[in-house]
């Protein structure tokens, strides 16, 4: 097929495709699928060869956000069954991030809601970043708070944070009808903010929101080029209480698509599967891997993920290797650039772990073997919670007893897919953590 012929040799340069070549990888039927996920799957080894990277969410504030995202659980006016919580302690915090260090976590995600921090915010985040870094120096650490005031982001960076992750979402021609309370200017101006300031940027995309392909094209190109180092793919959860509750759009084919174009029009930045895999991926997850060099192990900020052993296993039986603390997850020509904004510092400013030798090189002649290292920013699952102050959760003695009441019902769902069937009962809303005496899914 000549266009997965282009879009291969182009990738194996680390070039992008064409606006056209990317809609065209969209518009690919099912039949073709296994040739694009073999395409893409070459693009994915010349940069990242067969490591995983994993990444652990610990999220420190739940619920009660001011905006109105409409895909967002945590929502102004969201009706979902959440657990809501205020800030966890530095302590809590650090305990959390070793439960997804300990089940193979390379970078913890510190995430809070909320429209942005305050100055006392960025002090407890401060102190939250010492603890977990006397416990584990080597961990990478991913703040996403919101949106940046001025010199936040340099306050952040001196405090040891290596990432920042603000995800734009969806393109700018829509991004009016998902949020009203902030604008898309005011992300891609948090995302220049983080970059600025040395971190490593890490911004991605929700799909499945009702958007077009020219949406998904329109917001994966916008990322190229405001450098972000880490593009976390979302797929929507259709959260009931939220406006998206009935927007059950997505294939595990049309899944698959998505993150093909994604590594297509990224070929040497780490595409990380992120909320909603479970959901929509299902069964054919192990072929996202093919894609895609990161996912986020254990729980997500708001629902339940797989167990993390699930994932461990599925990184296995898949042929696949967890990327270890010691190597960089970004190519070498991305980790310098990275480390050169930070002045210097590789594992700073390019969110990555020590850098040593074998880094890819967009000189090696295409299809030479990957052995490219780096790193790249934040994630979406959630560790355990302090006490919720404003909503209490009956603790389950068993984790089954918790999938059982976390079943989120979505009748009157839109109608299904030609090629699938809805898959509501899939969401559930997150009841380990706060409130609860489960222990964390990694």
């Amino acid at each position: 097929m000549d266009l997965l012929d282009t879009l291969t040799a182009k990738g194996l340069r680390g070039e992008a495709p064409t606006r056209e070549e990317a809609l065209a990888v969209l518009a690919t039927t099912d039949d073709e699928l296994l040739d694009v996920v073999a395409a893409a799957g070459r693009v994915r080894r010349r940069w990242f060869g067969r490591r995983v990277k994993l990444n652990y969410l610990v999220n420190l504030k739940s619920g009660l956000c001011p905006e109105d995202c409409n895909y967002c659980s945590q929502r102004l006016g969201s009706k979902a069954e959440i657990l809501k919580y205020t800030w966890l302690k530095p302590d809590q915090a650090a305990e959390a991030a070793r439960a997804g260090v300990a089940g193979g976590a390379k970078r913890v995600c510190l995430v809070a809601s909320g429209r942005g921090p305050t100055d006392r915010d960025i002090d407890r985040v401060t102190d939250t970043v010492a603890a977990i870094k006397d416990a584990d120096p080597a961990v990478e650490v991913c703040a996403c708070l919101g949106l940046l005031s001025d010199n936040q982001a340099e306050r952040l960076k001196a405090a040891g944070v290596d990432a920042y992750n603000h995800n734009l979402n969806t393109s700018e021609a829509t991004y009016g009808g998902i949020t009203t309370t902030h604008t898309y200017a005011d992300r891609v101006d948090t995302v220049q903010k983080a970059h600025g300031a040395g971190l490593s940027a890490c911004s991605g995309l929700i799909a499945g929101m009702g958007e077009s392909d020219e949406d998904l094209v329109d917001v994966v190109f916008a990322l190229r080029e405001l450098g972000s180092d880490s593009v976390p793919v979302n797929f929507l959860i259709p959260f009931e209480g939220t406006p998206l509750a009935k927007e059950w759009n997505l294939t595990p084919q049309r899944c698959l698509r998505i993150l093909a174009m994604v590594r297509f029009v990224n070929p040497d930045t780490e595409v990380r599967i992120a909320g909603g895999r479970e959901v929509h991926l299902r069964t054919m997850q192990p072929l996202g891997l093919h894609i895609a060099n990161s996912i986020f192990l254990g729980d997500y900020l708001t629902s339940e993920g797989q167990a993390g052993q699930a994932d461990l296993d599925m990184i296995k039986d898949a042929g696949f290797e967890v990327e270890g603390a010691g190597e960089a997850t970004l190519p070498r020509h991305r980790a310098d650039i990275a480390a050169a904004a930070a002045g210097g510092s590789c594992g700073t400013g390019g969110g990555c772990g020590p850098c040593g030798g074998g880094h890819g090189d967009a000189s090696e002649a295409p299809g030479a073997p990957a052995e490219a290292h780096g790193c790249g920013p934040c994630g979406g699952h959630a560790a355990p919670a302090a006490e919720p102050v404003t909503e209490t959760v009956e603790a389950v003695e068993t984790a089954e007893a918790v999938e059982t009441a976390g079943v989120v019902e979505t009748a009157g769902a839109a109608a299904p897919n030609p090629n699938d069937e809805l898959r509501s009962d899939l969401v559930r809303v997150r009841r380990r953590g706060a409130g609860t005496e489960l222990a964390p899914n990694a």
